[in-house]
């Protein structure tokens, strides 16, 4: 019997990559490629698929910040390159677009359930969920009764709660998304690589919760910015 085929995401996760900023070998899941443009201008290769020569730098806005200040593209590429100070936005936004564009895919391909209930209920059905997706701004209540649910009947699936109620409405096209879910796969796999990563870049790792108010005004400003 032949083995069975990795994912690319798969690969990202084992494959190793040297940081630009402390020349530590990190796994790509905790990395951001950028790339130099045709112009020398510096941009982020989300998807790392990008030509030319890869950057990688830890997915963190301080990280990100050193390697703009300190003209470490340029000294890593050993070219006149430019990075501007909004390369960790651009970064966040590249991120965000791509898990938008991914949980759309999902919906469109039957990969997708959306709704407290209706994930309550896929729990205790024949298909495995690979990934519970809780809006960052949600009630944490029903983000608790999800878990806990899921851990009662043994399932441990991955929680992505880096996106705002706001984008996953903009991404799924209703309004109030707070709770989804999606089935094993290579988009549940993509996702879970980019959710990571976004993690970091929100500061989600170190602060589970902003403040309400914050959160709030973040929340409306994303969601200005994203529309056409």
């Amino acid at each position: 019997m032949s083995a069975a085929r990795k994912m690319p995401e798969e690969d990202m996760m084992e494959r190793e990559r040297r940081d630009i900023v402390t020349g530590e070998v990190m796994p790509e899941h905790r990395l951001i490629r950028f790339v130099a443009s045709p112009d020398g201008e510096i941009v982020p290769d989300v998807a790392a698929r990008l030509p030319g020569r890869g950057l990688w730098v830890e997915a963190s806005r301080a990280a990100i910040a050193t390697a703009v200040d300190k003209k470490l593209f340029a000294r890593a590429a050993k070219a006149q390159v430019r990075a501007e100070k909004d390369l960790a936005d651009r970064a966040e936004k590249a991120l965000v677009a791509r898990m938008l564009g991914d949980l759309g895919l999902a919906r469109r391909a039957g990969q997708l359930v959306l709704g407290f209930d209706n994930v309550l209920r896929t729990l205790d059905g024949p298909k495995a969920l690979a990934l519970l997706v809780e809006a960052q701004d949600g009630s944490g209540d029903g983000k608790r009764k999800l878990f806990n649910a899921a851990h009662a009947r043994g399932l441990k699936p991955y929680v992505v709660q880096c996106l705002f109620s706001a984008e996953l409405g903009l991404a799924l096209g209703r309004e109030n998304v707070i709770h989804a879910a999606v089935h094993p796969g290579g988009l549940a796999e993509r996702l879970m690589l980019d959710a990571k990563r976004l993690e970091a870049l929100r500061g989600l790792n170190e602060s589970p919760r902003a403040d309400a108010g914050e959160t709030k005004a973040r929340e409306r400003t994303r969601a200005k910015e994203s529309k056409p």
